[in-house]
């Protein structure tokens, strides 16, 4: 076999063992995870309105696991997907037009949409708290 054909013991592409992850590629792969928690939640905002526009006790279900700790935490997650997805698909659209493609900028605007997210997220629930 000559050495041209040899197969490479190398590997042919960057993966998690030898690529360091950078924060833009961290916020990328969340992002698509956020998408799809934010589908799954989309069931669930159905699934809560076809409850509601039921006769029988089918809201009152739907209610109850939507007040217990594991329904407030996923609806929570869900509300922090919801900002996180919104913020970051705000800074895709400015990469689009052509804005914040310098490491530091893309670093900066990684972080504004951490805290964009945390502060949405947080405070949405606070107002929504209030409002009881």
């Amino acid at each position: 076999m000559s050495s041209a054909n040899r197969p490479v013991s190398r590997p042919l592409s960057p993966h998690l063992q030898v690529y360091k992850m950078q924060m833009t590629s961290v916020l990328s792969i969340s992002h698509r995870i956020a998408g799809v928690a934010l589908s799954a939640g989309l069931v669930w905002l159905v699934v809560w309105i076809c409850a509601a526009a039921s006769r029988g006790g089918w809201y009152e279900r739907v209610a109850a696991i939507n007040g217990s700790i594991i329904g407030k935490i996923c609806l929570f997650g869900w509300t922090v997907c919801l900002f996180y997805h919104l913020f970051n698909g705000i800074r895709h659209l400015f990469w689009d037009a052509g804005h914040g493609f310098e490491i530091k900028d893309a670093e900066r605007s990684g972080w504004l949409v951490l805290a964009a997210t945390l502060v949405c997220s947080v405070g949405c629930w606070l107002v929504a708290g209030t409002m009881r």
